[in-house]
């Protein structure tokens, strides 16, 4: 796919289930200003998603919007 850089706003493709939240993020929500990290167990994407919060996601799990 697309190569993603720091400050690129990017998609969710698929629902996500969050830990404490009964509702978890819907596919589609958009994600803006996203910085790219070296995870550990695979998330290499550090975000703040507006209603959830600081959130760590996976760039499997995304498309460049």
């Amino acid at each position: 796919g697309n190569v993603l850089c720091d400050g690129d706003s990017v998609t969710v493709v698929k629902a996500l289930k969050v830990k404490g939240s009964p509702s978890g993020i819907k596919a589609g929500t958009k994600v803006r200003n996203i910085r790219l990290v070296d995870g550990v167990d695979g998330h290499d994407i550090d975000c703040r998603i507006e209603g959830f919060g600081a959130m760590q996601l996976k760039s499997t799990v995304v498309k460049k919007a």
